[in-house]
């Protein structure tokens, strides 16, 4: 028999895991010496636990920095390196290759349907080109109406472990005090708060095929929340993907987001209310040009608070979710829409007060001038954000994170937390597609 092919996952925790559970791990002919990590601090230098890697794999497999891949290569002797993320741009993903070329090794993409795994019931995807299109509030609308008519509706998100795997093998978040059980993160709790919020349970984790077979239990109809642009991890009977037209064009030059795009039964063009008409109709073209069977869906998510009194005439600090400022590669959000909006005498540039890897965060992505990601991978990091907050010369907060930023922080300024809801204009909208696709 001839020796397995010796494997390097080139992941951010989540993708990849997923990738070695449903391909590699009980495949013989391949033995994974590593995987690599990146885009999320913090996750590098563990291992991927032995409970979870499979009788191959009795001592687990190591984690490394993704900037060592080209020693790591070298010195296991990788043959094939396996691209395992997502929200890059084709040149990203090029250099990538090339670094596994150069140092000898293969470059793989796995199909998108060759990692889904199969549902007993259906499932509803919500995908998108780029990570802050907007497939939260998708998601909470579909859930919404799905709700409406009587079905029980189980989410289950795009995983995000980047704690203790082992514990996280299966998340099921149904109250706040679940949040605090697993020790979420900022960006966990931007995802789960919401639906918790709607009375809608949540899972999440590792195993993504342990997770689907306890969510079928109590689930009519499930929803794939996606992360970042990523494909479903189940085999969608249903397949959504929003679009943002905030940044045209990246519906055709970002990896998996145009994967996706050319899948989707269904397009929701979504931010029509603060996007241009140009801008709009580059994307309709783009998404016609690769896909003209797909149903497209007009839909904006208006900004509301509470009580914006607080913040006209006032100087504002801006905070948006973090994603969205990093590797989403926006300069701004519904924050930023809602402190003009609401009168903001000036927005604040928090740079200059960056504390530890705030400011770290800033030279990594300078597109984020003016606006504070709600970073908060670990308790340093929470208190590095605090402690930023807490230096910038401001009067008020303005959070369009879609969570309680005060469970988390003890911010020495009022906040005013902006909300987002998705809104579709006219028809067909998505209780018209869920009726044309026989899931209600």
């Amino acid at each position: 028999m001839a020796e397995p092919r010796r494997v390097i996952i080139l992941g951010a925790a989540g993708r990849d895991f997923h990738n070695f559970n449903v391909y590699f791990r009980d495949h013989k002919e391949y033995q994974v010496v590593a995987f690599t990590a990146t885009q999320i601090p913090g996750i590098e230098s563990r291992r991927y636990p032995a409970s979870l890697a499979g009788s191959l794999y009795p001592e687990g497999i190591p984690i490394h920095p993704e900037e060592e891949l080209p020693r790591l290569i070298r010195e296991h002797k990788a043959d094939l390196c396996v691209f395992s993320y997502s929200d890059v741009d084709y040149a990203y993903l090029g250099h990538r290759a090339a670094i596994a070329n150069a140092n000898g090794a293969d470059f793989m993409l796995l199909g998108a349907e060759r990692t889904m795994i199969a549902s007993k019931v259906p499932i509803v995807a919500i995908c998108a080109v780029r990570t802050g299109s907007g497939k939260s509030q998708t998601t909470r609308r579909v859930a919404h109406i799905l709700r409406e008519h009587g079905k029980k509706v189980v989410v289950i998100r795009h995983p995000m472990p980047y704690g203790d795997l082992a514990s996280q093998t299966v998340e099921r978040f149904a109250t706040y005090a679940d949040l605090d059980k697993y020790e979420c993160t900022i960006e966990e709790r931007e995802e789960y708060e919401p639906h918790i919020d709607k009375g809608t349970v949540v899972y999440a984790g590792v195993d993504y095929e342990r997770i689907l077979r306890q969510a079928e239990m109590e689930a009519d109809i499930i929803l794939w929340d996606g992360g970042n642009n990523d494909t479903p991890f189940y085999k969608p009977d249903l397949y959504i993907v929003v679009a943002d037209p905030h940044r045209p064009g990246h519906e055709l030059t970002y990896y998996p987001g145009e994967t996706n795009v050319r899948m989707a039964d269904v397009i929701v063009i979504n931010k029509m209310d603060t996007a241009t008409p140009e801008n709009i109709e580059t994307v309709r073209q783009n998404i016609r040009a690769v896909n003209p069977d797909a149903v497209i869906v007009e839909a904006a998510s208006p900004i509301t608070a509470v009580d914006d009194a607080p913040v006209r005439g006032k100087r504002a600090l801006v905070i948006e979710d973090g994603p969205t400022l990093t590797h989403g590669g926006m300069t701004f959000g519904a924050g930023y829409i809602a402190a003009e909006r609401f009168g903001a005498s000036e927005i604040v540039d928090p740079r200059p007060y960056a504390v530890g890897s705030i400011k770290e965060t800033f030279r990594k992505y300078p597109n984020a001038a003016k606006i504070l990601p709600a970073m908060g991978y670990g308790a340093k990091q929470i208190k590095e954000l605090d402690a930023t907050i807490d230096a910038v010369p401001c009067d008020v907060v303005v959070s369009g994170t879609p969570i309680d930023l005060g469970r988390v922080l003890t911010p020495n300024k009022p906040i005013v937390q902006v909300r987002y809801e998705l809104d579709e204009i006219g028809h067909p909208n998505l209780e018209d597609v869920l009726k044309d696709w026989k899931i209600i």
